[in-house]
C-alpha cells in the first residue's frame, strides 16, 4: 500500500470515499473496492480493510464526516450525519473546497476548458495570520487603506478572519491604545503590503465570538451602531428563483409568492454591503421596508439617475 501512497494524496482518497458513499447513499465494502479498482486513484491496488477504517476516523477528524456500517444485511457503509455536514462552516467549507480541488486535479485533459474566479488575496498572508491566531500573537503589519490612499505601520491582535466575496478579511483589534479602546476593526488582505509575526502575545477576549460579532451581518460590515431589524424585499419571479436557491443571508424566509414576484423577510442589519447586493440586482428586487432603507435606496437610485439622464 506504501507505493500506492506515493505521489497521491491522502485528503484526495479520502475525498474519494465520501463522494462515493454520497453517490451510492449505501455501499458494500466489496463493491467500493470494485468502484476503487475502476479508479485511476487505486492504481491498481485494493483497499485493505484496516486501511479504510483508518481512512474513516481521518475523515471525522478531517470533516467531521461519521461513515459507518450499518451492521446487517450487506453490512454497507453510509455517511450518518449527513445533514449536520452543512451545518458545520469550516468543515463543511474544507469538504467542499477539497472536492472541487479533487475534481480539478483529476481534469487535466480538459483544464482549458475550465474557467475559475479569481481571489486576489489570502495565499500569502492567510497561513501567518492563521498562526499567529493559534500562538495568540501580535502581528506587525503595513496597511494600504484604499479611503485614505495611504499606508501605515501599526501592530494588532488578530482575532479572527472571512472570506466574502472572493476576498479574505482579517478582524484584529490595534495595540495602540486609543485604537484599542474602539474595538476590533476589519483589514482586507489584499491590501496589507508587508506582514510579519511579532514575539508579543496577548490574551484573547473570553467573551470575543467570531459568530456573534457578524450576527445579523450580511457580508464582512459588522457595523454595531446599526441595530438589526426586519427587512422586506419584493423580488421579481424570474429572480426570485435564483435567491430562493441560493439565499441572500441564512434569516431568510419566504412569506409570499405568486406568478409575478415574491416577498422575502430577512432579520439582519441592513449595512451598505447590503444595500450593494439590492442594487446590483437592479429593477428586479425593491425594498418594502423599513421605509428608511426603501427611501435610503430611492435616494441612491435618484442619484444615479441624475448622472446618467440627458442635461437639459
Amino acid at each position: 500500500m506504501a507505493d500506492n501512497d506515493r505521489g497521491q494524496s491522502l485528503i484526495s482518497k479520502y475525498v474519494w470515499v465520501i463522494e462515493t458513499i454520497y453517490r451510492r447513499r449505501k455501499i458494500s465494502f466489496k463493491e467500493l473496492n470494485h468502484r476503487w479498482l475502476d479508479d485511476d486513484i487505486s492504481r491498481g491496488v485494493e483497499i485493505p480493510k484496516r486501511t479504510f477504517d483508518n481512512w474513516r476516523y481521518a475523515i471525522w477528524d478531517m470533516f467531521g464526516i461519521s461513515i459507518v456500517n450499518e451492521n446487517r444485511g450487506e453490512y454497507r457503509y453510509y455517511k450518518e450525519n449527513e445533514e449536520d455536514i452543512s451545518k458545520n462552516g469550516l468543515r463543511s467549507w474544507l469538504y467542499n473546497t477539497f472536492c472541487v480541488s479533487n475534481a480539478l486535479a483529476n481534469s487535466q485533459s480538459v483544464k482549458d476548458r475550465i474557467q475559475l474566479e479569481f481571489v486576489p488575496s489570502g495565499q500569502q498572508y492567510l497561513q501567518p495570520i492563521i498562526e499567529a491566531m493559534k500562538e495568540n500573537r501580535v502581528i506587525n503589519i503595513t496597511y494600504h487603506s484604499y479611503w485614505k490612499d495611504e499606508e501605515n505601520n501599526f501592530d494588532v491582535q488578530p482575532y479572527c478572519v472571512k472570506l466574502f466575496r472572493q476576498r479574505w478579511y482579517m478582524v484584529a483589534r490595534s495595540t495602540y491604545p486609543f485604537y484599542f479602546e474602539q474595538g476590533p476593526r476589519i483589514y482586507s488582505l489584499d491590501r496589507i503590503q508587508q506582514l510579519h509575526k511579532t514575539d508579543e502575545t496577548f490574551v484573547m477576549p473570553k467573551d470575543w465570538d467570531a459568530n456573534e460579532y457578524f450576527a445579523d451581518s450580511f457580508g464582512i460590515i459588522a457595523d454595531q451602531r446599526i441595530d438589526s431589524q426586519r427587512v422586506k424585499l419584493k423580488v421579481s419571479a424570474g429572480q426570485a428563483n435564483y435567491i430562493r436557491d441560493l439565499k441572500m443571508h441564512e434569516s431568510q424566509e419566504e412569506i409570499e409568492r405568486n406568478e409575478e414576484y415574491s416577498i422575502f423577510a430577512y432579520r439582519l442589519r441592513p449595512t451598505y454591503d447590503f444595500m450593494q447586493e439590492i442594487l446590483r440586482n437592479g429593477e428586479d428586487i425593491e425594498v418594502l421596508e423599513p421605509l428608511w432603507l426603501r427611501e435610503e435606496m430611492a435616494g441612491i437610485i435618484q442619484r444615479m439617475w441624475n448622472k446618467y439622464k440627458e442635461d437639459k
